[in-house]
């Protein structure tokens, strides 16, 4: 069983939880698991079943899926505080994706079958919890508008300056997970990337890129143009 008191500070950190208030945190902190994944090994793959919610605590989660050319397609790289497997976890339908972790990580684990014992007895947490469901509808969307209509140079930067905000600007990602990220080939990554080098935006090594200046990755120059030269 998970220490409840640290696991409440966690939960209490994260919006889905926030959200959810104090006394809905308590019971749910008394309710979780924990569980211990090495580098590369699978957390659920698509199709198993939904039975349970996971936080990290410590590690990263990527989320992603397979095409029927045989390319992997990441959605998502989940850190410490992030909360995954809400879905699946409430209609207990098969899981949409594969989850593996990347680095040795550290999962609070709430079991499908205790949570909805909770929220039986606490309705007003089930609300909150389809508002919270909403607002992810609403990112999912927005990340889908951004791969169909942003030119790559955009959606590359909007993806380095999130996850700089998400894990500082040291980011341990190779550019062929980047690609797979944005929905773009390795070699137009590269070649971006190193635009940016050459402008001091980013340092790049072996799966790892550095990002120097993610305000100029995100803002628009005095002239109207991004480092890109798109306005």
């Amino acid at each position: 069983m998970a220490e409840p008191r640290n696991l409440t500070a966690l939960l209490g950190a994260n919006p889905f939880f926030a959200s959810l208030g104090s006394e809905a945190i308590q019971a749910i902190a008394l309710l979780c698991l924990t569980r211990h994944l090495d580098r590369e090994e699978v957390l659920f793959f698509k199709g198993d079943a939904g039975d349970a919610l996971y936080a990290v605590r410590r590690g990263q989660i990527r989320i992603g899926t397979g095409l029927a050319s045989g390319r992997r397609l990441t959605l998502n790289l989940l850190g410490p505080g992030d909360v995954f497997g809400e879905v699946a976890l409430l209609d207990g339908r098969p899981r949409t994706a594969d989850a593996v972790a990347t680095e040795p990580t550290e999962l609070y684990v709430v079991r499908r079958r205790d949570f909805l014992d909770l929220l039986a007895t606490k309705p007003d947490v089930a609300v909150r919890i389809i508002e919270f469901l909403c607002e992810r509808i609403r990112w999912m969307s927005g990340q889908m508008e951004e791969r169909a209509l942003l030119p790559l140079p955009i959606r590359l930067a909007h993806r380095l300056v999130a996850l700089s905000e998400d894990y500082g600007c040291d980011l341990h990602v190779s550019q062929e997970e980047l690609a797979i990220f944005i929905g773009a080939t390795r070699e137009s990554v590269n070649r971006q990337l190193q635009t940016w080098r050459r402008q001091g935006l980013v340092e790049l090594s072996r799966n790892r890129i550095r990002v120097l200046q993610p305000s100029r990755l995100s803002t628009p120059s005095e002239d109207g143009t991004r480092p890109d030269g798109t306005v």
